[in-house]
């Protein structure tokens, strides 16, 4: 039924079923799908991501809807994007770098400016809509290094399971019989077609010294379980949660802005992740196992905000994001390959590469809330510049997953009880804090920010601690700004500690790619007015 399911001998007395973390990891999609960092166009991105108490930008239709108050003439804006990423990996005592380039569309939106009121405090009012990106997965990492641990395999996340009844209690037959050419309907079956997992023989005689397929079976073993392995370990990510939003906002005196806005949005994640191994001096060359994911989503939520300026120079702000949820769909494929080096084991293996039958897993996902309330001080009553500051409330202990894809409501009820647990005792809520100011000299504008975003790791996951798991996020950018069009560019640079672990065993015998990311953006906002 999904990841989790490593595998299920069926139509055995004593079928294994391999758990591979299940809850944990439905917790660590729903963070990874929500974990924010910027938002906005080159503007806001380059003081620090900072919107909730700046208006008249294109930004504020998916971030405070108040600012499009500030409007007093169309606009239509593009803002293309690039996001660098390069990735230090340690594994095993070694270190490798890789690298990474995705080209994007940041921001594409349009803001039409009502006409102003003459016998009304209410000015303006404004309509807006977007696509923006809040968040890009591109990302990737490489690591390989000795495992000197004979017990540290990939496979025996698998042979413990076939070997956990009495001996012969799993047949050859069984995994047979769900094996073909090069496909599986298990991850056992397929690791037995390519050799990875061999049975013990029974009744063997001289004229049948290998037994018979419906004698043999468990114990099963490995091949050369006495040898180092050279451990390769990669990983690979792309896709985006991107929204389409519509939104209003309206001005009352010139003194109170208020704004809501509705958003339609869309993930989409794709991620390999590849564990090879490579026996010293044995009888396979390499062999190992790939893990593809795909996950597509779509959610609504909506936002409230208001911006209010008791003087002309001073102005506050606060909005407040509800929940997206999310309807969610996986498709989740394993595939395993194996190359022989002895001439014997390169004339058994019939087949090199051997796919274990997708599985597809739905699911709705509730994402956290957000608040955010912030300043803004304009300097010589603006012309000269302003300062900012924001602190953004992300409840990342709210979030939800559940599914009716089991048989039974109870089946489905744990299911959610289960993830709960996970992500309460995994994530907890946090307040990121961002400055940033603009200085400005008549048409030209140059920019600073800073973001501090803490943990939302309440412990130590894959040998990384969680306060380590903090950012500290610079920005920067400059701009032009002329009655008929806008142009601005920005840079925003931070770097991140994760850890994945390829395979699962006992923490001993687990080992830990920890991996220093940094990450760089650049944007091109160019905007023109109507």
């Amino acid at each position: 039924m999904k990841r989790f399911l490593a595998g299920l001998l069926l139509a055995l007395p004593t079928s294994s079923l391999l758990a591979q973390g299940s809850a944990a990891e439905y917790a660590d999609d729903a963070f990874r799908y929500n974990d924010f960092v910027q938002q906005g166009s080159a503007r806001f991105r380059g003081v620090g991501g900072n919107q909730v108490a700046l208006g008249g930008d294109a930004s504020n239709i998916a971030g405070n809807p108040a600012g499009l108050g500030f409007y007093n003439r169309s606009e239509i804006t593009f803002s293309p994007s690039i996001n660098l990423t390069s990735a230090r990996s340690g594994f095993l005592g070694s270190t490798v770098d890789a690298s990474k380039t995705n080209f994007n569309i940041g921001q594409l939106s349009l803001v039409f400016a009502g006409e102003p009121s003459r016998n009304s405090r209410w000015r303006r009012s404004s309509f807006g809509i977007s696509y923006s990106q809040s968040l890009n997965f591109s990302s990737t990492s490489d690591a390989q290094g000795r495992n000197n641990n004979t017990n540290s395999t990939f496979l025996n996340e698998y042979i413990p399971g076939l070997n956990s009844g009495a001996p012969g209690s799993v047949k050859e037959r069984a995994l047979s019989d769900d094996f073909t050419v090069n496909t599986a309907r298990t991850p056992e079956a397929a690791l037995y077609g390519l050799f990875l997992v061999n049975p013990t023989v029974y009744g063997a005689t001289s004229t049948n010294p290998n037994g018979t397929i419906d004698t043999n079976g468990s114990p099963f073993y490995r091949l050369d379980p006495t040898l180092p392995l050279n451990q390769r370990a990669t990983s690979n990510q792309s896709g985006a949660n991107s929204q389409w939003t519509f939104a209003y906002g309206s001005n009352f005196d010139d003194k109170l802005y208020l704004g809501i806005s509705a958003n339609i949005s869309r993930i989409r994640y794709d991620s390999e992740n590849t564990i090879r191994e490579a026996p010293v001096n044995g009888q396979f060359d390499n062999y190992g196992r790939t893990n593809n994911l795909a996950v597509t989503g779509t959610g609504f939520g909506l936002t409230v905000g208001a911006i209010y300026r008791p003087v002309q120079s001073f102005q506050i702000g606060a909005s407040a994001s509800s929940p997206t949820f999310f309807s969610m769909k996986e498709t989740f494929q394993q595939t395993f390959f194996a190359f022989g080096r002895s001439s014997q084991l390169v004339r058994d293996l019939t087949v090199n590469s051997v796919a274990v039958d997708p599985n597809d897993f739905n699911y709705s996902m509730t994402t956290p809330f957000r608040a955010s309330g912030g300043f803004t001080y304009f300097l010589g009553g603006g012309k000269l510049g302003f300062l900012t500051a924001t602190a953004d409330y992300v409840g990342y202990g709210g979030m939800r997953i559940g599914t009716d894809a089991f048989n039974s409501t109870q089946s489905n009820t744990d299911f959610k009880n289960d993830v709960t647990s996970e992500v309460k005792n995994t994530y907890q809520n946090v307040v990121n804090v961002r400055a940033g100011a603009e200085i400005r000299a008549n048409m030209f504008r140059i920019r600073g920010g800073v973001a501090y975003l803490p943990s939302a790791y309440r412990i130590d996951l894959d040998r990384v601690s969680a306060d380590s798991r903090s950012r500290v996020l610079f920005s920067g950018g400059v701009g032009v700004r002329t009655d008929r069009f806008s142009f601005d560019l920005s840079g925003s640079y931070y770097n991140q500690k994760t850890g994945l672990s390829p395979y699962i065993l006992s923490d001993s015998d687990t080992p830990t790619v920890s991996t220093t990311t940094q990450r760089v953006n650049a944007m091109a906002s160019v905007g023109f007015f109507f």
